[in-house]
């Protein structure tokens, strides 16, 4: 004799299904029938709590849109007699007082499955649902951080095209990438005429070929590099350039790009000359001179491989009050032991208030014309004392815009004060 099957308990089955189910009438109501002991742990609501009650007494709606939503899935699945997977919605959990109290927020995923008997006639409704709570809020704090690098970087994209310095990027092999808004009108040229190796034919036919050659070692063996060349301007004119470049590396010790800026040194290339042309007795200081001025250009870098490091002295200076938003560690170092940053020209630097720098700005805020100024004097308190230091400066203060709005001014600038006082001399 075969031995009897024994009697199956279906409810308690049911019970013990390791999913969170709720079963529901298919009434306009749905009225909770029961649920999985699964769905009992996640609710935070016991099974005699929420059986035999329509379905928004049971789990009232957090608000009348995830109600509309939650009605419409049901009534779907009544018309269609089809599964009907609802989108993602925000419900919140109410721990009991021995648990603290209070609200959970928690985001959900509900599909609805119709069970239907042999006639085909709706006799449940079956409810599925998914904490997704974790996962989504993963995925808000993605967006958000992606959202916070894009603007990061269109932040920095804004100020290296703001600086009234001349920067370019190459790929790992040297080839250039871009050029900013700065050597483009330098050069009176656009990105496309400046694809592959087309830069160099800007150069001064004397310096070309030594260029070319300086750069592709210096690629071939990765090192800081710089330089001094000639390239024409877009009126014709040849000036003379000092440019700096710098590999970036990767983790693994590989060149990923290159960073590169030119500064004009005309300026500075002829009164050399001059010196050494006008008294022979001048030569060897003005040689030093120039020294030192090279010298100074390449201890300076960019920020972040440019901007921290470059070779001048930069700021940033918010609004109308003119309040320090960002100084290079050049811009820094003049001001040993003082805070710039938060802080108005003023409150930073009082002793400029009678020397008129603070009208020059309200000047170039106003009007939106560049200020350039070549050795300027200026008078800077010196050591935390009020003894005050003669200064000179070669600087130009630009506004820039946010949105199409006036938002600061930027201020570049060299300390000159070594070139000034031996010409003097």
């Amino acid at each position: 004799m075969p031995t009897p099957a024994l009697p199956i308990d279906y409810q308690k089955l049911f019970h013990a299904l390791p999913d969170n189910f709720m079963l529901m009438a298919p009434d306009e109501e749905a009225t909770v029938l029961d649920n999985t002991d699964s769905h009992e742990a996640v609710s935070l609501k016991k099974r005699n709590q929420v059986v035999g009650k329509p379905l928004f007494d049971a789990y009232p709606a957090a608000s009348q849109n995830e109600a509309s939503i939650l009605a419409d899935s049901l009534a779907h699945v009544r018309e269609h007699r089809a599964p009907h997977t609802m989108p993602l919605i925000r419900y919140d959990l109410e721990r009991p007082a021995e648990q603290g109290g209070g609200f959970e927020e928690r985001y959900w995923q509900a599909t609805h499955y119709p069970i239907l008997d042999e006639q085909g006639s709706l006799q449940y409704v079956l409810q599925k649902t998914e904490d997704v709570t974790e996962a989504h809020q993963t995925a808000l704090r993605n967006q958000q951080m992606q959202q916070e690098l894009a603007e990061q970087q269109e932040r920095m994209r804004f100020i290296l095209e703001a600086l009234p310095v001349m920067i370019w990027t190459t790929r790992p092999d040297g080839i250039p990438e871009h050029f900013n808004a700065r050597w483009l009108e330098f050069t009176g040229t656009t990105q496309p005429d400046l694809e592959g190796q087309s830069w160099l034919k800007l150069l001064h036919p004397d310096d070309a070929p030594r260029v070319a050659q300086q750069w592709q070692q210096v690629v071939d063996k990765p090192a800081p590099f710089q330089i001094e060349y000639r390239l024409r301007r877009h009126d014709g004119q040849y000036r003379w350039l000092l440019v700096q470049a710098l590999p970036r590396f990767t983790p693994e010790g590989e060149v990923s790009m290159w960073l590169g800026c030119g500064i004009d040194i005309q300026a500075q290339k002829q009164m050399v000359e001059e010196l050494l042309v006008t008294n022979e007795q001048q030569a060897t200081l003005s040689d030093q001179a120039y020294q030192a001025y090279q010298l100074a250009e390449s201890q300076r870098k960019t920020l972040n491989n440019l901007l921290m490091k470059a070779p001048a002295v930069i700021c940033i200076l918010r609004g109308a009050e003119h309040r320090y938003e960002f100084v290079n560690p050049e811009y820094q170092r003049l001001f040993p032991n003082r805070q710039l940053v938060g802080k108005t020209v003023l409150e930073a630097l009082p002793e400029l208030a009678d020397q008129g720098i603070q009208q020059l700005l309200d000047q170039v805020y106003e009007t939106g014309v560049p200020f350039v100024g070549n050795e300027i004097e200026i008078l800077l308190a010196q050591g935390g004392t009020d003894a005050l230091r003669t200064h000179y400066f070669n600087f130009t203060y630009q506004l820039f815009e946010e949105n199409g709005q006036k938002a600061g001014i930027t201020v570049f600038a060299f300390d000159v004060t070594d070139l000034v006082d031996a010409r003097k001399q």
